[in-house]
């Protein structure tokens, strides 16, 4: 007994230097950049994924020679589809996401001089489409913790020429809705969902997409769901529904057949073709799992990097039952890094096989704007003084610090094992580690 005692110190005792001498091994390697190995050699999964489905889907369009949804029949069953995804009541397809939210804005009266509120972090074509309806887009400031719009600060904003609220999922994680979708209806106020980048998140068990007035998708190249161009509208209104189809359609509702040239208002031509739609079936069959994917590794990547002092991963609010992970997103805190600028921390992640970027810039003082909104077009339907008010209405300080801060991994990199969420840690602690000889470099 005593001997198997001793036995079993011993094994522990080696055991436990085994671990310090490799936790040692580890602190002391030298990054990439400084002359070391790097952590991966080995690419993340690829994007686009696809194999005979897709073929197959986009060869039997091609050979029935019905590539117009006028004429086929694919677009009506990735309507059908996708509504019954995402449990909304009606679904239009569009040609993509930006004439999606164009569309919806469109049904939903919105005119020249109104204000739409939006977030300073997201994709331009959030606010592009606020311009071509020539209104006005009031920016509302970050939750820095989050990375979404600061809902506790839209009230605030709202004005008598105040007629949409368009959040946006950042990422694929949901906006506050509860507090959002409140102060929209004490207001009077439609919602616009840019669910852009959230396809199969959720909010308190919904999809997200169909909690406002309208969601709008899309389906472009990095999208969680890919057609290479290609967006989607949602609603719960058939009267919304309708007008949609009928602007996306050159002013044509369904009941004009191809032949008959009447109109029942000014549109668009913004419609989805049979390749597209066919391309979204087959993609379709995957999502759902790649979306489980994302989400169990999203998390256990979060579990792993809020470990490290000074990389603190993007907060999901308590409503948000199942982030998409369009967007893995961060904030890094240089402090805690030795003052190692971002952009070398980048670099020096990515020489250690970890793909990353900083993000958006701030959108709200992208000088574009201004210039629009001065050219001669918005002259003529707000008064000088508004335009010059604008400039300080938007200012927010909180969305520059955190453009400041971010770091993206893209979704594809979702899609591998835990190992590999493991390396993307551990590559973060090596630099970490080393940051002040990165700092020379």
């Amino acid at each position: 007994m005593g001997e198997q005692l001793s036995r079993r110190k011993f094994l522990a005792a080696g055991s436990a230097a085994g671990a310090a001498a490799t936790a040692a091994i580890r602190v002391v390697e030298k990054p990439a950049l400084l002359g070391g190995k790097p952590v991966r050699t080995e690419p993340f999964p690829s994007w686009p994924v696809m194999d005979a489905t897709e073929e197959k889907a986009l060869l039997e369009v091609l050979r029935s020679g019905k590539w117009f949804r006028g004429y086929g029949k694919n677009v009506d069953r990735f309507e059908e589809a996708y509504a019954r995804m995402t449990g909304a009541r009606y679904c239009l397809a569009t040609a993509n996401g930006t004439s999606a939210l164009f569309i919806s804005l469109n049904a939903l009266g919105v005119a020249p001089g109104d204000e739409v509120i939006v977030p300073p972090y997201t994709f331009v074509a959030t606010i592009n489409v606020v311009l071509l309806m020539h209104a006005i887009p009031i920016f509302v400031d970050t939750d820095p913790e989050t990375f979404q719009i600061d809902a506790r600060k839209i009230e605030a904003a709202i004005t008598d020429r105040t007629t949409a609220i368009i959040p946006v999922h950042i990422g694929g994680s949901a906006a506050d809705l509860d507090t959002i979708l409140a102060i929209a209806r004490k207001h009077k106020l439609p919602v616009i969902e840019d669910a852009c980048q959230a396809h199969l998140g959720e909010w308190r068990g919904k999809k997200l997409g169909t909690l406002g007035d309208t969601g709008c998708f899309s389906f472009q190249a990095s999208k969680n769901l890919n057609s290479g161009e290609g967006g989607a509208i949602l609603t719960s209104s058939e009267d919304i529904v309708e007008r949609c189809y009928t602007f996306h359609n050159n002013g044509r509702s369904r009941r004009v057949t191809s032949y008959n040239f009447s109109y029942q208002s000014s549109g668009h031509n913004l419609r989805m073709t049979e390749f597209q739609a066919a391309l979204l079936m087959a993609q379709m069959t995957r999502l759902e799992q790649q979306a489980r994917t994302r989400d169990q590794n999203g998390q256990y990547l979060t579990s792993l990097l809020r470990e490290i002092p000074g990389i603190e991963p993007a907060r999901t609010y308590e409503g948000c039952t199942r982030n998409a992970y369009h967007l893995y997103m961060l904030r890094y805190r240089k402090e805690h890094f030795a003052g190692l600028p971002r952009a070398k921390f980048l670099k020096a992640l990515r020489a250690e096989g970890i793909p990353a970027s900083d993000g958006y810039r701030p959108l709200n003082r992208e000088p574009f704007i201004k210039q629009t909104l001065s050219s001669r077009a918005f002259r003529a339907v707000c008064p000088p003084e508004r335009l010059r008010q604008w400039e300080e209405r938007n200012q927010c300080p909180e969305n520059d610090r955190l453009c400041e801060e971010a770091v993206w991994f893209t979704q594809n990199m979702l899609l591998g094992t835990r190992r590999d969420m493991e390396q993307i840690a551990e590559a973060i602690r090596k630099i970490q580690a080393h940051a002040s000889e990165l700092a020379e470099v």
